[in-house]
């Protein structure tokens, strides 16, 4: 009994280390280094304020317990706190219930990608760890803790806020067409002019616009000079005397330009008169008697339209006796004129006139000519100044306090900006030109939403417009988009978004084909593209040339992501410590 006792307790020990190392835990433990894990993108990036990533894990052969759940959690570590993904649930051939099998004797992979949670600052310096349990019922085991990347790629936050204002165009013309016109009145088949003609009121204000314009230095073009007739009589004998009252008429005027009060040399040839006669004026008779209060106009008017031969009119209306005798004295004798338009050109002011009153008085100038003397300096002050007088003299013209408020803007100062573009709304509401500028004072406050909502509303301002789209494409992570709104404009951030929709080549090009290619964030732009490329050489070079320009990039190039893989490189090394 005795033997047969410690027999029996010899396999109840046995059977209880079996039992306990038969659950395969100890043995996932040991094999814990066997198991590959990859997490892409690698390094981690922050795209439109946010971060995703995939993990994907391989378990070899024989190592994964039947009944187990391993659960792993992905882990973001930084500096003062982290911040746990929702876990990755696998289980052994022999469970039932949520997660993904594994097979122990065949082995197996599995794939996860995180939802989408919120870049803070200090995920700059993160490093991505993996924390991995296995359980068997009760029992619970942590096998190592994994780091599978090493900090966050926050390329985007190189965008640069250069949001696009639009100024309101000024319509100043340099050259204002001038016009005056006058009318001769000539008796019953005479084409002289008389005396009392060249005094009526019409010729008195044609005098005054000459003597005006020759004190204004205007340059005279030419007089268009119209005779008629009045279409009653024959014919042939109207068409000479439309004729002869055209010469008289130009001879009277040749006669007044000689006049030391109207001297004019210029319009003493006659090659300065253009003449054109009409030897029957039936489009001015009917319109006359469409004016007038004439018995039986009604009738006439149709006589008009049921004859067209001119003779026949004549004799139509004649018929009417009574009604000819009122039409003879009030309205042929209307018709028997020369017609007389003075044309003139007035010229402006120079740039420089206008520069020297905008900037002193401007005294006289109008809107016009003050908006426009604006863009006659690059001077934000001098600027200032002129869209200031321009708000003071013409208070009820928003274009004045847009601009100012656009200069307010390049000057930095938000407020001063938001202020007059408030103005200039209330004053043009529903105006895109400054929606626009509205858009850019919401994105500087850091209002994206708003920013994109007035953007949208203000569309057909101008190409600025997208450009202001484009930039905040580029923080909400769409940087194809952003590419299309950017258009014409051969920027910095247009390089930006090409080198982040993974066209480093085209980020190059766009670079070294703007305007700011010679900008310290261009170089170190150009040295990430090196970093994507692997051309350690061309990232060392644009780095250090950055560096030079700019040397707050040497501490912005030693924590970036972007340069993990080259951080052991000694050039690289060299340049950043």
């Amino acid at each position: 009994m005795k033997n047969l006792s410690l027999q029996t307790i010899g396999l109840a020990f046995i059977t209880t280390v079996s039992l306990t190392s038969c659950d395969g835990l100890a043995k996932l433990v040991k094999n814990a280094g066997k198991i590959s894990y990859k997490v892409t993108p690698d390094p981690i990036e922050m795209h439109g304020d946010s971060i995703s990533l995939s993990v994907s894990g391989t378990f070899p052969i024989k190592i994964f317990p039947k009944k187990a759940t391993v659960t792993t959690t992905p882990v973001i570590k930084y500096d003062g706190g982290e911040k746990a993904l929702k876990p990755i649930i696998l289980i052994g051939e022999k469970l039932e219930g949520n997660g993904q099998k594994i097979k122990k004797a065949e082995g197996g992979s599995y794939t996860y990608t995180s939802e989408k949670f919120a870049y803070t600052p200090e995920m700059k310096k993160a490093v991505l760890e993996l924390r991995v349990e296995g359980q068997v019922k009760k029992k619970v085991k942590s096998l190592p803790s994994v780091k599978i990347a090493d900090g966050t790629v926050v390329t985007p936050l190189l965008v640069k806020s250069d949001g696009k204002g639009i100024m309101a165009k000024d319509k100043l013309v340099r050259t204002i067409q001038r016009s005056q016109s006058a009318n001769i009145f000539f008796t019953i088949n005479q084409s002289q002019v008389r005396p009392a003609e060249m005094k009526s009121d019409d010729l008195k204000a044609f005098k005054e616009f000459i003597t005006a314009g020759i004190a204004k230095s205007f340059v005279f073009k030419n007089i268009n000079l119209s005779a008629y007739a009045s279409p009653d009589g024959e014919l042939t004998l109207n068409s000479s005397l439309a004729e002869n009252r055209a010469v008289e008429a130009a001879k009277a005027m040749i006669a007044m330009f000689k006049d030391e009060k109207t001297k004019l040399d210029v319009a003493t040839a006659d090659a300065f008169y253009n003449k054109v006669t009409t030897a029957e004026d039936w489009d001015g008779f009917k319109k006359a008697i469409e004016n007038s209060s004439i018995p039986d106009k009604d009738l006439i008017l149709r006589v008009l339209t049921m004859y067209p031969n001119g003779e026949t009119r004549e004799k139509e209306i004649k018929n009417l006796s009574k009604t000819y005798v009122e039409v003879a004295d009030k309205i042929l004798p209307q018709l028997r004129r020369a017609v007389l338009t003075l044309n003139a050109e007035e010229k402006g002011r120079t740039d420089e006139e206008i520069k020297a009153l905008a900037t002193t008085t401007a005294e006289g100038l109008s809107i016009e000519e003050l908006l426009f003397a604006g863009t006659l300096t690059n001077d934000l002050n001098t600027k200032l100044e002129i869209y200031k007088k321009a708000e003071l003299k013409y208070s009820s013209d928003w274009r004045a306090f847009n601009n100012l408020g656009n200069v307010y803007l390049l000057q930095n100062k938000l407020n001063e900006a938001e202020t007059h573009f408030k103005k200039a709304i209330e004053l043009s509401p529903k105006n895109e030109i400054i929606n626009n500028n509205l858009g850019i004072v919401a994105h500087s406050k850091g209002d994206r939403k708003a920013a994109m909502e007035l953007y949208k509303s203000a569309l057909s301002a101008g190409p600025e417009v997208n450009y202001n789209i484009g930039i905040i494409e580029i923080q909400n992570g769409n940087y194809a988009s952003a590419i299309s709104n950017f258009g014409n404009f051969n920027t910095f951030n247009l390089a930006l978004a090409k080198l982040l929709n993974k066209n480093a080549d085209g980020a190059i090009s766009t670079i070294d084909g703007s305007t700011e290619k010679d900008a310290a964030i261009s170089f170190y732009l150009k040295a990430i593209c090196g970093a994507r490329q692997n051309k350690a050489d061309y990232i060392t070079s644009n780095l250090k040339t950055a560096i030079q320009k700019d040397a707050s990039f040497k501490a912005l190039a030693k924590d970036d992501a972007e340069f993990i893989k080259f951080r052991e490189n000694e050039e690289f090394k060299a340049i950043v410590n």
